[in-house]
């Protein structure tokens, strides 16, 4: 047993990015190979990367230094969006020997010999036209939570985004085969499964650019929902105009799926929305958020919003910051734009300075701050349900409601992945939410 090779691995980006990496790791199990922490000593390192922002690209080098570090003489491969939009950018840091693209990631297994490094990094990418097949996925993380993999790809064509490019057109798990993950996933007592994709209202068009759907989104949570043994089904993102109603209406009343909602904005100008090329105006993204509200008032709604965007004067910013003012959502996630390669955007005029973007990007973190004080005060004196996550920090053990509150409690290794009855009490100086037990759900 002592010849059995370690395989470490770190992922950069999105939920969906840690579905696939543990796909990936179970494939290097099957094989033979010992998963260890990124932190330690490893034979072989895999790095699922994320070309998002230009962050994601600079944590690229740092995670490749820090690997070397551990062990100079391990093999070190490179997946994911960064890997199939510049191959040869990543094969040339030093430390790299292997860059799969998009549809050779997942036979990353097929492409390992001995493991002695490469002068040079080896390459194999594809067109992405070819990345028109679908591979399952789903991540066993920390106990107390998956993301299960139900879409790839997308056919939008906002100018600033580079996925399309990195993960090809947008195409679905069929039915039958998420509900044998999801099963598989509850069989490993995890209580809350997230769903997560690219464009995941999208859900339903088959492969090889079948632009035909098998089934809606609203047909898949529908039977999750049946699924035996899932005590929490959560939507990731999901695009506003593939929001409908009747999911809407369906998860207020669901036996699983939680009331919470991340639904991205982008902008909450109509002017800078069309420059996005986004496919909704700010009155549907309104509809929405007013749905949710008249059907599940104590929901969780998360927002997306980008600041700095090409032709975004100070005008349009501050008609995006009094929307959101004004909107009763509950927190935001803020992204400073940054120019990507082979985007519409990167060639706009109207180019903000980066000192305009650092600021306006400080305002509405400020924003989101207050907008998640003022939804947890709203939240205080309620009864919810938590699922307490695996980690002790500075002796208190945290979870999140149903609805997304963040709440606190000292340490007590027991609470681990189980499910409580609890009273919000007060919020702490940290920001989470303090309680006092109820009674035990599960």
């Amino acid at each position: 047993m002592e010849n059995r090779k370690k395989v470490a691995f770190y992922t950069l980006g999105c939920k969906l990015n840690f579905s696939e990496t543990s796909t990936i790791a179970r494939s290097f199990e099957d094989e033979g190979f010992d998963r260890v922490d990124f932190e330690e000593v490893a034979d072989m390192y895999v790095i699922n990367t994320c070309s998002v922002t230009e962050n994601a690209d600079k944590q690229f080098k740092q995670v490749v230094k820090k690997a070397m570090k551990l062990n100079d003489k391990a093999f070190v491969a490179a997946v994911g969006c960064y890997a199939q939009l510049k191959p040869e950018e990543l094969a040339a840091v030093d430390g790299v020997d292997l860059v799969l693209g998009a549809t050779e990631k997942f036979k990353i297994t097929d492409y390992i010999n001995d493991l002695s490094k490469n002068d040079f990094g080896e390459v194999h990418s594809c067109e992405i036209a070819d990345a028109d097949f679908y591979v399952g996925s789903y991540s066993i993380g920390d106990r107390t939570r998956a993301f299960l993999k139900v879409q790839d790809g997308c056919d939008y064509k906002c100018t600033y985004c580079t996925i399309p490019l990195a993960r090809g057109i947008s195409r679905s798990d069929e039915l039958n085969n998420v509900l044998k993950n999801a099963y598989e996933i509850s069989q490993q007592n995890i209580k809350e499964i997230v769903l997560t994709g690219v464009n995941i209202g999208d859900y339903g068009k088959g492969e090889f650019g079948n632009k035909k759907h098998e089934h809606t989104f609203l047909e898949l949570v529908q039977e999750l929902d049946k699924v035996k043994g899932i005590e929490r089904l959560r939507i990731s993102s999901i695009e506003p105009n593939l929001l409908k109603n009747e999911t809407i209406e369906f998860v207020s009343k669901s036996r699983t799926f939680v009331p919470h909602f991340h639904i991205p904005l982008q902008s909450g100008s109509n002017d800078i929305l069309k420059l996005m090329k986004r496919r909704y105006q700010r009155e549907i993204y309104t509809e929405r958020v007013n749905k949710i509200r008249e059907v599940m008032p104590h929901a969780c709604i998360g927002v997306d919003v980008i600041v700095g965007f090409p032709g975004e004067t100070d005008e349009h910013f501050l008609e995006t910051y009094r929307y959101l003012n004004e909107m009763d959502i509950s927190y935001l996630h803020v992204f400073k734009y940054s120019e990507r390669d082979n985007t519409e955007a990167a060639d706009m005029d109207g180019v903000v300075p980066e000192n305009v973007r650092v600021k306006r990007s400080k305002m509405m973190r400020g924003l989101s701050v207050k907008k998640r004080r003022a939804f947890y005060e709203s939240q205080l004196g309620s009864t919810r349900t938590v699922l307490f996550e695996s980690e002790n920090k500075e002796g208190y053990i945290h979870g999140f409601t149903e609805n997304y509150v963040k709440v606190k409690t000292p340490w007590n290794p027991e609470l681990v992945n189980t499910l409580h009855e609890i009273n919000l009490t007060t919020i702490d100086t940290d920001g989470s939410v303090r309680m006092e037990f109820v009674a035990v759900k599960v």
